[in-house]
């Protein structure tokens, strides 16, 4: 991060550190401790848990594709890479492999390209500065490097079995000046890994003598590792023992991962492409045993006290336990958030087998579960918040719980302090945070960085109280350049030149990492950084403090990795660089002086080293390659011999903790034991740094602003624009007292006593009475839409007023209304189940003896939504309006919304009716598309309509045997039409395009004839209306002979006709009902004149033919034509067809000219009512 200012934040202890470029060391390393910053994140961003496993880094060789060259090699080393310098595919930080951390220096890409940073540009800095140590290694000396190593990195001939290994002796007392010092060392090629890509190295540490490496060979291409090595040593890294053939010649080793409790239990995973097994050791790798596993590890997660407890997250999202070391696996829940699963914390939690986990619903949201590893099933399962929270949000970390929820837009953020309940966490009012990171929890209050409304790549950084509830401002415009995924980057700067640091723990542990500190080693700094006007990753040389980030001085013009060695008592130091090294330097004065010793008798490529792994071993592993294409090459460097002797109470001194020459810092004076600076003497193993401490007594210094409190000047802090200090707390109920603050509160961890402390302390006053004033009601996921059946909960949240003392009533809207006697019993919320679909308001009324408040939610009650049918006519004219509607499976009472698109048209007509109608303005084939949204369900359906100026149709009938083979679907009917349409231009030679057969759902079966005008516009203008009916009566002439015939098996041919009106025989011999008979006689003449006069004078009626596409299941809706007479008689089917042959067909026949059409015909499937829960 970046600070683009020098003011010294508001509240903050101590004076400002701006020439130094420090921010918070003042809290961690002036104290002499070790700086812990791991990757963190917040609601978003995870923080790595302590509990997560060691992180056995992927170790990566810097060298390059070994197909090229030798000599071009060297040439290209520092530019090009190929597949050989490729790191391994880990997940996101915090998300894989248990923690897993990718190397920083030079890593590559899979596609090749260099993560990390180029050679940096040497720093012409220095000078006088630096007369009492020698020079970093300069370029003769890499040319003389290069010189030694053989051309063709040949080393001799070596055993294949055991590898081979080679042995630098130290130099004799008092051997020539002008040679050069050496360090004991012995080096071990893993022989037959030469086309490994891939390392993993494991040091047990605690004296012990075990170092176990994992290699491999990672294929890009395929993504996955297709050959494995493991190597054991038991002397500190001097020999080596391949153990391919004890875990399995054939078996593909992944990932190495250590128990942090007891490290001499091993566990190795398969690679998943070959199989799925994972291989166990309690020997520290001597002996393993092999399980198979019927899911796929992505990442484990050990249990930070119980060594056989272990979490493996899968590749689908499933999270298991197992309670013996993996021998045996349980399934605890599924839909788990990567990276999102916590151990509990020891006494904190109840149960020591306790598990955070945040589960992902299928709407889109997360729940936040707890649950005993062995007991978690849905009974067992508790739900620490109620509500909705947002996705990856949940972080499980020291005394804290965070959870992040989204409503309308604007997040809020929660907190569980000592997992107490949650309570909303309190920024200012106006910071609006469009993002918010947890930076750390230490020191028992929280470090958060927000980016408010109007930043876009600057953050704020805030500091809470002991809860983690109330932030104050800390420092504005805070920038990363690497986001705050990683490790924190800090800059604080002067306009002109200043210093610069980054502030980044190694993520690598085969690096030193940009700052490093030792808690044996009080008040000494080691940091990367620069000298300038801003931060810069080019120009990078190594500083170094002695005084706790008082004073810095700058030790190499170039990047170096530098080793705290014998508890802080000497400095190591090795190039960072991407050539070959035989040099390392060693300083025991602070870095004032430096001896340069060689480690190795030819060049090696470096790719990482492990220090200090046992507490007296005095040793240390580099990794490396001798060329491009020789094998791993394990350097055991033994530095024992540089210490001359034990340390004596002579060697010791006495430090004070100073911070800009003030001795009191975070309230107390504090005197280290130290050693002096240039003693080479070692510490023993009962060394510790003895720490005297005596109270100060409390200065402006040691408070902060409280929240709600701005400072203004030097030290006055007073309250913001937007606070009321008057005003206590929700929780305050009359007759109780609350602290009410004086603007001020001592720094969290500060133990100053007396002075200001008395008069900067908050008073306890009486809690007055209040009425209750902005109450709101929410739903738990923030959404106004609830599903018919399904539980709703409610929230009622109250702004000020008394939470004792306030009855509350809430009325869902649909005659029930429950009452409460204060918010005691429904912070976890509310919940109702609405039985019937619609719009509900619920109403909220909190009320005390001093006033009342009111509010009001409209909530939407739906039944899912399954289908939709559009109902469309086929033929439509143009400039007459057409009724279009849609029918929706189930049907319901509930609101639905609907957006009709017609044609090209971007933009949709939206009602809520379920019918539209719509007139077409030019001749043409057009869409119709409808949308039906019912709560979060959006579902459509889409239909094609034609319109045409006029057209002609006729209702068909069938012989009754069709109906018996009618299996009523719309494939089959769509197939009958064409039939039909087939049978009658053979016969009669109209022209396909002019025909259109219709076949209707239902039983009987019956279709419509549509005769169409020409498609050719020209043909169009050259006929008339006429030449359309003489197609008609050619098609009738047809239909009328009976010569419209087809097979639909062999045996049933179907006859196709038009459909007559038929009359029932009158049939009367008495003679009471003469008179009636003579009467329906004439009515019968009548309408048998009618239908010839219709039949012989036909109207000329324009039309236009519609096919519409039934696609599955669909029931095809047969809507007619469109007459152009208003005044047109309807007749329906049932004046000449019997009701029982109908059964649930509803069919609307209009007499058209003599021709009729139907419309509204609906399937008979039934359509269900969802009204019953």
């Amino acid at each position: 991060m970046e600070a683009a200012r020098t003011e010294r934040p508001a509240g903050w202890p101590g004076t400002p550190l701006v020439r130094t470029g420090l921010l918070l060391l003042s809290t961690w390393v002036l104290a002499g401790a070790e700086i812990t910053w791991d990757a963190t994140g917040g609601p978003g961003r995870p923080a790595a848990p302590a509990s997560r496993p060691p992180a056995l880094s992927p170790l990566s060789p810097r060298a390059v594709a070994s197909q090229w060259p030798e000599e071009l090699a060297t040439a290209r080393r520092a530019a090009v890479l190929g597949r050989r310098a490729g790191p391994e595919l880990l997940p996101q930080q915090g998300g894989g492999r248990g923690g897993e951390m990718q190397v920083e220096a030079g890593e590559t890409s899979p596609a090749g390209e260099r993560r990390g940073r180029g050679i940096p540009a040497p720093a012409k800095l220095g000078g006088a500065r630096r007369s009492r140590r020698a020079q970093p290694p300069s370029t003769q000396e890499r040319g003389d490097a290069w010189a030694t190593a053989p051309a063709d990195g040949s080393r001799g001939s070596r055993p294949l079995a055991k590898g081979s290994r080679e042995e630098v002796k130290a130099p004799r007392a008092g051997g020539s000046a002008t040679e050069d010092l050496r360090l004991p060392s012995t080096s071990f090629a893993l022989t037959g890994d030469s086309a490994h890509n891939q390392a993993m190295v494991h040091w047990s540490g605690h004296n012990s003598s075990v170092i176990l490496i994992l290699t491999k060979l990672y294929d890009f291409n395929l993504g996955s590792v297709t050959e494995s090595s493991l190597w054991r040593s038991t002397d500190y890294g001097t020999t080596y023992e391949k153990l391919n053939d004890k875990v399995g010649l054939k078996t593909v080793l992944s990932y190495l991962y250590v128990n942090p409790t007891n490290k001499r239990k091993i566990m190795l995973l398969s690679d998943p492409e070959m199989e799925s097994s994972i291989l166990i050791s309690s020997d520290e790798g001597a002996t393993y045993q092999k399980y198979r596993l019927t899911f796929y590890i992505q990442s484990l997660l050990f249990h930070p006290k119980q060594e056989d407890w272990v979490l493996a997250y899968s590749l689908d999202q499933k999270l298991y336990s197992s309670m013996d070391f993996g021998r045996r696996w349980q399934l605890m829940h599924e839909r788990i958030t990567p990276n999102r699963f916590y151990w509990s914390v020891a006494g904190l939690d109840k149960e020591a087998d306790l598990v955070h986990m945040e589960v992902r619903t299928t709407d889109g949201y997360a729940h936040y579960l707890t649950c005993r590893i062995q007991e978690c099933a849905e009974t067992t399962r508790s739900g620490p918040f109620a509500r909705s929270i947002d996705i990856s949000s949940l972080v499980v970390q020291d005394e804290y719980i965070f959870i992040q929820v989204t409503t309308g837009g604007r997040a809020s953020y929660y907190v569980s302090y000592r997992r107490e309940a949650f309570a909303q966490i309190k920024l200012p009012k106006y910071s609006l945070p469009k993002d918010m990171h947890i930076i750390s929890t230490d020191e028992n209050q929280v470090f958060a960085a927000v980016q408010e409304w109007n930043q876009n790549d600057t953050y704020n950084l805030y500091i809470s109280d002991t809860r983690g509830i109330y932030f104050t401002l800390a420092m504005e415009n805070i920038k990363s350049s690497r986001g705050l995924m990683g490790n924190i980057i800090i800059e604080l700067y002067e306009p002109f030149c200043s210093l610069h640091l980054h502030l980044q723990l190694s993520e690598n542990p085969y690096s030193s990492g940009r700052i490093s500190s030792k808690e044996t080693a009080p008040g000494l700094v080691v940091a990367t950084g620069n000298i300038g006007p801003e931060l810069s990753y080019t120009d990078i040389g190594v500083f170094i403090s002695s005084d706790g980030g008082n004073t810095w001085r700058q030790i190499f013009d170039e990047e170096y990795n530098v080793w705290f060695l014998d508890w802080g008592g000497a400095l190591v130091a090795m190039k960072h660089t991407p050539l070959p090294v035989r040099h390392l330097w060693v300083s025991f004065d602070e870095g004032h002086s430096w001896d340069k010793y060689g480690f190795t008798s030819f060049p090696l490529f470096v790719d990482g080293a492990l220090v200090e792994a046992g507490m007296e071993t005095h040793i240390m592993t580099v990794f490396g390659h001798f060329s491009l294409r020789s094998e791993w090459q394990l350097v055991k460097v033994d530095y024992k011999s540089i210490f001359s002797r034990h340390c004596t109470k002579e060697d010791y001194q006495t430090w004070h903790l100073l911070n800009q020459g003030e001795p009191c810092v975070m309230g107390e004076r504090k005197i280290f034991k130290k050693r002096k600076p240039g003693a080479q003497c070692a510490l023993g193993r009962d060394h510790s740094g003895s720490v005297v401490s005596e109270p100060c007594v409390c200065a402006n210094w040691d408070f902060e602003c409280d929240y709600g409190y701005e400072r203004h000047g030097e030290s006055q802090c007073v309250p913001a624009f937007w606070y009321n200090p008057a005003s206590p707390s929700k929780d305050c109920s009359l007759g109780q007292s609350y602290l009410n603050s004086t603007g001020y509160r001592r720094i969290v961890s500060n133990n100053c006593t007396d002075g200001l402390r008395e008069k900067y302390t908050a008073k306890a006053q009486m809690c007055p009475g209040k009425a209750p004033r902005g109450l709101h009601v929410v739903t738990t996921d923030g959404r106004l839409v609830a599903e018919q059946g399904h539980n709703a909960t409610f929230i009622i949240l109250m702004e000020e007023g008394d939470l004792q003392r306030t009855n509350i009533q809430l009325d869902f809207g649909d005659g029930i209304a429950v009452s409460y006697a204060n918010f005691s019993p429904i912070e976890d919320g509310i919940k109702h189940v609405y039985k019937s679909a619609g719009i509900f308001q619920v109403t909220a009324y909190a009320e005390n003896n001093l006033g009342s408040d009111t509010a009001v939610l409209f909530l939407h009650v739906v039944c899912p939504v399954e289908h939709v049918h559009l109902r469309v006519p086929f033929v439509a004219i143009r400039n007459k309006e057409v009724n279009i509607s849609a029918v929706v499976w189930p049907s319901q009472l509930g609101t639905l919304t609907y957006f009709w698109w017609f044609g090209n048209s971007t933009k949709p007509l939206i009602t809520l009716d379920s019918s539209i109608s719509f007139t077409f303005l030019a001749e043409g084939t057009n869409t119709i598309t409808v949308q039906v949204a019912a709560g979060n369900a959006l579902i459509q359906d889409t239909k094609e309509i034609a319109v045409h100026e006029y057209f002609q149709s006729q209702l068909l009938s069938f012989s009754p045997n069709l109906d018996y083979h009618n299996p009523d679907i719309p494939e089959w009917r769509q197939d009958i039409g064409n039939v039909i349409k087939r049978a009658l231009v053979k016969v009669t030679s109209v022209p396909e395009d002019q025909i259109l057969i219709a076949v209707f759902p239902g039983l009987p079966t019956s279709a419509e004839l549509f005769i169409l005008p020409p498609k050719n516009l020209t043909e169009r203008r050259k006929g008339n209306e006429g030449d359309l009916e003489q197609i008609v009566e050619t098609l009738f002439n047809a239909l009328n002979q009976n010569l419209v015939q087809f097979e639909l098996k062999p045996g049933v041919q179907v006859i196709v006709y038009v459909t007559q009106l038929t009359l029932a025989p009158l049939v009367d011999s008495s003679a009471g009902h003469s008179s009636s008979a003579m009467l329906m006689l004439l009515s019968v003449v009548f309408v048998g004149l009618a239908v010839f006069l219709i039949y012989k004078f036909k109207r000329k009626i324009p039309w236009i033919n519609i096919y519409a596409q039934v696609q599955h299941d669909k029931e095809q809706e047969m809507i007619g034509s469109v007459s152009q007479s208003e005044n047109a008689p309807k007749i329906t089917l049932s004046d000449f067809t019997e009701p029982e042959e109908l059964l649930d067909k509803e069919l609307d026949t209009r007499v058209i000219g003599g021709i009729a059409t139907i419309a509204n015909s609906e399937s008979t499937k039934e359509i269900p009512n969802c009204t019953s829960v």
